[in-house]
């Protein structure tokens, strides 16, 4: 059974163990292996999340199936303007992808959204990830690009895309 909670900040240790089994997969042929360690380093260290979460307002989501977290999501209510939230990060291990958990973390996201008056939900993908079929078979489409200096000479080369709720 797939269960969604809401991840506490003592849980921060689940988010970055499928943080760091999803990130070679997803960006291992479009990212230096240099790259994806600095940025997990950047993202997903204890102090990293933990203001995430307390601090930015950030809302992870993390999907159990059948005793196993499969994933999670993070999300932003009233991002930049009282009318958009962001969804800033939904990751599902390759073990457990094909079982509907990033559409059912998609579904929440957006009903969450929904229900607290947002109109549009946005989100920044690597150009170059498969995902963005993904976004788009959710009603997403590309509404920009931006490159991003992270730092340490390295750059999130993003699609912008947003869907109407």
């Amino acid at each position: 059974m797939l269960t969604i909670t809401k991840a506490t900040p003592d849980q921060i240790h689940i988010i970055q163990e499928i943080a760091y089994i999803t990130w070679p997969e997803t960006f291992g042929k479009i990212l230096s292996k240099e790259q994806i360690t600095y940025m997990l380093g950047m993202m997903y260290d204890d102090a990293s999340l933990r203001s995430q979460i307390t601090e930015r307002g950030h809302v992870f989501l993390l999907a159990n199936v059948d005793g196993v977290f499969g994933g999670f999501a993070s999300y932003e209510l009233n991002y930049k303007s009282g009318s958009t939230a962001k969804l800033h990060k939904i990751y599902i291990r390759p073990d457990m992808q094909g079982k509907n958990i990033g559409k059912v973390l998609m579904t929440e996201v957006a009903d969450i959204a929904r229900k607290a008056g947002m109109q549009y939900l946005t989100l920044n993908v690597n150009r170059g990830n498969n995902a963005v079929g993904f976004y788009q078979r959710y009603g997403f489409e590309k509404i920009g690009e931006e490159d991003i200096d992270i730092g340490n000479g390295y750059f999130m080369n993003d699609a912008i895309m947003q869907m109407t709720l």
